[in-house]
C-alpha cells in the first residue's frame, strides 16, 4: 500500500473480468433465453469494449449455448446455471447442470436423427471439456470471436 488512502495497486492494475451469468429452471423456453443472452452479451463485448464479432461467432456462440441448453433441460433434472466470459479474445462458455453422468460423443451414424449436439459442439469450438462436480457436471467449450485475416473461419483445431 502506499499514500493514496490504502488503494492496492495490485487489484488496480487487474484486469476486470467481461462476463454474464444466468440461472434457468431447466425448462425448453429457457433455450431460447439462453440463445438470446448470448447474443446480448456478444454485442456488448462489441460496442462496449470494441472488440470484434464476426459473424461467424455470433452464430456459433449462440448454437454452442443452444446446444449445451438443449442437453441440460432434456438430460439433468432441474436447474441449470450458463456462464458466459470473455477470455483472451474468446468466449467461454460453460453450462452447470445437476445431472453428474459426463456426456459421450457417439459413433456417426448416417441414419440417425439428433443426438448430434455434443458432436456440433466439438467441431466448431477451439476448446471443449467436461467436468464431474459435486452437484452435477460443468461443461465448457471456448469459441474464438474474431476470424483470421485470410478470411477463413477460426474453426476447430485438431
Amino acid at each position: 500500500m502506499d499514500g493514496d488512502g490504502g488503494r492496492d495497486e495490485r487489484l488496480a492494475d487487474a484486469p476486470v473480468p467481461v462476463k454474464v451469468s444466468a440461472a434457468y429452471e431447466g425448462s425448453t423456453l429457457d433455450i431460447a433465453r439462453a440463445r438470446e443472452l448470448a447474443r446480448a452479451f456478444l454485442e456488448r463485448v462489441q460496442s462496449l469494449h470494441g472488440l470484434p464479432v464476426s459473424e461467424r461467432a455470433m452464430g456459433m456462440v449462440q448454437l454452442v449455448v443452444s446446444e449445451l441448453m438443449t442437453n441440460a433441460c432434456k438430460y439433468a433434472p432441474g436447474p441449470c446455471l450458463l456462464d458466459l466470459e470473455l477470455v483472451e479474445g474468446r468466449i467461454e462458455v460453460t453450462v452447470w447442470d445437476s445431472e453428474p453422468v459426463l456426456p459421450v460423443a457417439r459413433a456417426a451414424e448416417p441414419g440417425r436423427v439428433g443426438q448430434h449436439g455434443l458432436e456440433i459442439v466439438m467441431a466448431v469450438s477451439q476448446g471443449f471439456e467436461v467436468h464431474r462436480e459435486p452437484v452435477g457436471k460443468r461443461t465448457v467449450a471456448a469459441v474464438t470471436l474474431a476470424d483470421d485475416p485470410g478470411g477463413d473461419a477460426a474453426g476447430h483445431q485438431p
